[in-house]
């Protein structure tokens, strides 16, 4: 052999044995606790993985817990299913809510922290934008299966979505002082919040994997994820693990969640229930019977992952600093029992707000049965979404920070008896993210068109905290000056927030002025 030939042997060997591929988020992606797997979307572009954990199983000994990492395993792990939904009641359709706005049957399990990632990055090194979805249920139930969470659409323009689950129920939200003892941090209770941060530290560390940007960051959520959104902002916890929020349909400034003291105190009495003398004798109770007699829970002022009320936190603007994009929709009261009739209604206002119930009666009029039901829709709408994400933009914009404001008219088509429910509480979400198809309704050209617009809208924001792009209606900044806001509906046109003077009413009587 020649000392020519020898040479070029040599030099090809090294250089194929110090050539590294490139990283393929398609294929298989390494995560801080091993290799991960998924599937492809049908036409191939997107690929998704679901089911990847992200925290141990919080059973056993970790039930009310703060989350734990996960055991690191051995070889790929096949991500293509969905992990069990968190422990909750079985779902069943009711009110406007059919199944497609509900979490599957099964599986149902409290081994449920698991979360999912869609991506159409082709390397490491495109950096997209990044979505983390926070579902909604009233912190009582919900996941990250619901087939209008589906992350394919949001992918293929560009972001990567991810959906994770929490806890919920007791076993996401329940105190107890000898909980707050053994915690190491003086507080318990908001376990389901500490998922959350848990799954974002998980992105923060994983997911530039799947072509993503830790960097560049929204958090969303809609009802009691919006709610979550807007704790995870006033988290000290949460600082530095998003740039961005979208609160559609949720927030907390006027009602504040219960202290820990509260919270242990109905803790003690749910332990009696069940003649449970310590959290050890809670812990080997069956899931299935906590859920049973243990319901209603949710965030709690504890002094550690929310240090004080949201709204004391945000007015001492001690919150996260974020870009904020929020909203509600037209019809989305939601009553707990009977409409009043007319005079019932202006008697509860007489007696209610006094020498204000003039002015109350000019904004929630009531003078016929008919104008009474609409009237209390309306209260309802305003006091448990309108006034909390309308305060929410004003905190955020006198404080010299972007906001956009929306409002969902749009009455989603329907059939039967789903016909009376309008632009109903979560009715915005497949249009946000694209997902029509997952519902069974009559859509209209208009309905694709609006999904179109609001999917746009919402993937700009994500990108570059600012909806706007050439080909969209202009969706002005919201002021506490013009209080300019965008409604989605048949038409997209920006307007001045029609019902400002309301909520500006409402608000003083919810905070007692």
């Amino acid at each position: 052999m020649s000392l020519r030939l020898l040479l070029s042997i040599c030099i090809s060997f090294l250089l194929v044995s110090s050539f590294t591929p490139p990283a393929d988020p398609v294929g298989i992606v390494k995560t801080d606790a091993g290799l991960v797997s998924g599937s492809q979307s049908k036409e191939g572009s997107i690929h998704i993985f679901k089911g990847i954990p992200f925290a141990a199983p919080p059973v056993g000994n970790l039930r009310w817990k703060a989350p734990q990492p996960v055991a690191p395993w051995t070889g790929v792990k096949k991500c293509e299913a969905f992990g069990p939904s968190p422990m909750q009641a079985k779902p069943a359709p009711f009110s406007m809510w059919s199944e497609e706005f509900l979490i599957p049957a099964a599986p149902i399990s409290e081994d449920c922290l698991y979360l999912n990632v869609w991506t159409g990055a082709k390397s490491v090194n495109e950096k997209r934008p990044v979505l983390v979805w926070i579902y909604g249920g009233g912190f009582g139930s919900g996941g990250s299966a619901v087939p209008i969470y589906d992350g394919e659409a949001m992918a293929k323009k560009g972001i990567v979505f991810v959906s994770m689950n929490y806890r919920v129920g007791i076993f996401g939200f329940f105190a107890h002082p000898e909980l707050t003892k053994e915690s190491g941090n003086n507080a318990s209770g908001n376990y389901g919040l500490m998922d959350q941060i848990a799954a974002l530290k998980w992105v923060q560390k994983n997911i530039a994997g799947f072509g993503g940007d830790a960097a560049n960051v929204t958090i969303a959520g809609q009802s009691a994820g919006a709610m979550s959104v807007n704790c995870l902002v006033a988290s000290p916890l949460a600082k530095g693990l998003f740039t961005k929020a979208i609160a559609e349909s949720g927030a907390n400034f006027t009602n504040d969640y219960l202290s820990l003291q509260q919270a242990e105190q109905n803790g003690v009495k749910t332990a009696e229930a069940f003649n449970a003398s310590s959290i050890a004798a809670l812990r080997n109770i069956p899931a299935d019977s906590l859920l049973k007699k243990a319901q209603g829970m949710g965030p709690i002022t504890d002094g550690y992952v929310l240090p004080d009320a949201i709204a004391n936190i945000f007015a001492t603007q001690k919150e996260n600093d974020v870009t904020l994009l929020t909203g509600w929709n037209e019809d989305e009261g939601l009553l707990f029992g009977p409409t009043k009739n007319a005079s019932d209604f202006r008697k509860q206002a007489a007696q209610r707000y006094g020498s204000d119930s003039t002015a109350f009666l000019k904004y929630y009029p009531a003078d016929t049965d008919t104008e009474a039901t609409a009237s209390q829709l309306k209260l309802s709408r305003d006091m448990i979404f309108g006034v909390q994400n309308y305060t929410w933009a004003n905190m955020e914009s006198s404080q010299g920070k972007k906001v956009y404001v929306y409002r969902f008219t749009r009455k989603v088509p329907a059939t039967g008896a789903y016909v009376k429910y309008g632009a109903f509480h979560t009715g915005e979400v497949p249009y946000a993210y694209d997902n029509l198809k997952f519902v069974n309704r009559p859509w209209e050209p208009v309905d694709k068109e609006l999904a179109t617009t609001m999917s746009s809208y919402w993937a700009n924001f994500i990108a570059t905290g600012n909806p706007n792009s050439k080909g969209l209606p202009q969706w002005p900044a919201y002021t506490t000056n013009d209080k300019q806001i965008m409604i989605l509906g048949v038409k997209q046109e920006a307007e001045p927030l029609p019902d400002a003077a309301t909520l500006d009413f409402m608000y003083g009587k919810l905070k007692g002025k």
